[in-house]
């Protein structure tokens, strides 16, 4: 387990990131909005985090905690990293080239353009995108920054556990989306064992699940309706171990199951969020996850990079 991440690490990179990343709000509603029985749910809604989803969080901490060389930096993504990697390195005034597969949603492709980096699309899936990446890095001498697999990630994104307990101290449990690891091992790390932490992986990309069931990541499916978000092939190296000791149980959703909770959002609270940020609550609507009477449960709504919505109508 890497010894840099952790609690007082997390506290350190929070300070350093803060003047560049949004307080995001954690929603109070009632589970029988959901059509649920009734209990209080807290909603921590990074899709309005810069960039639309936490990756800007791991994004800044990788251009403030390391020297980012004349080249500036490279990174391949599924999609939000990418678009979070280009707007830190717009407000940083670097330099940025970003590698996606063809599986990214149009609006994270639209939203890297905007921030004005390179752009490369690199085969089907984010495994493809991060090979070409390093055929590039290889020959720019550009820093690259991993989307979950590098300590000043996990650093970053472990501040959004940091915030949310400040704001939400009761809660006992907390379902978090899982595709490479990152997310949910810098909570973990934050939370190191005081709340059950629960990863939510689409069946069709079950990377922790494998992982675990193997004891080491492998490689896993990387399809489904997240495929742009929660589909990297394998879990960290880097942050399996985090997982393995922090983190209590990880359930399987289906696709269906995933764009029922991204219907439930909107109906109910009107939130717009992409697949892969409606995950971790598909797994409380579907019964994936089913908490005990008395459990405070908390839920990550991680990212709304989404062309949901026709505002011409």
């Amino acid at each position: 387990m890497s010894e840099m991440i952790g609690p007082e690490a997390i506290a350190a990179c929070e300070t350093l990131i803060r003047p560049h990343i949004r307080r995001t709000p954690v929603m109070a509603i009632d589970a029988a909005d959901f059509g649920l029985a009734p209990r209080p749910l807290w909603l921590k809604l990074e899709l309005f985090q810069h960039a639309g989803s936490f990756k800007v969080r791991g994004a800044f901490a990788n251009l403030l905690l390391r020297k980012v060389p004349p080249a500036g930096v490279v990174a391949a993504s599924g999609g939000n990293h990418g678009v979070a990697v280009a707007y830190a390195a717009m407000k940083l005034g670097l330099k940025a080239k970003i590698f996606l597969p063809s599986v990214s949603s149009p609006a994270k492709i639209a939203s890297i353009r905007e921030c004005g980096a390179d752009l490369a699309i690199a085969g089907d899936r984010y495994a493809d995108a991060l090979a070409a990446s390093e055929t590039w890095l290889a020959q720019s001498g550009a820093m690259p920054v991993h989307a979950f697999d590098q300590d000043e990630t996990m650093l970053g994104q472990g501040t959004l556990a940091m915030e949310l307990e400040q704001q939400a101290p009761s809660i006992d449990t907390l379902l978090v989306a899982v595709g490479g690891g990152g997310l949910i091992a810098g909570i973990a790390a934050w939370y190191h064992g005081r709340i059950k932490v629960v990863g939510v992986e689409p069946g069709a990309a079950p990377t922790l699940t494998k992982a675990l069931a193997a004891n080491r990541p492998v490689d896993a499916e990387a399809g489904g309706v997240a495929a742009d978000s929660l589909a990297p092939r394998r879990v960290g190296e880097r942050g399996f171990p985090i997982i393995k000791a922090y983190v209590a149980a990880v359930v399987l959703v289906t696709d269906d199951a995933i764009v029922q909770a991204q219907k439930a959002l909107w109906r109910s609270a009107r939130i717009v969020a992409e697949p892969g940020g409606a995950a971790a609550l598909a797994a409380l609507l579907c019964g994936a996850y089913q908490p005990q009477p008395d459990e405070r449960v908390g839920i990550v709504i991680c990212g709304g990079n989404s062309a949901a919505v026709d505002f011409g109508r």
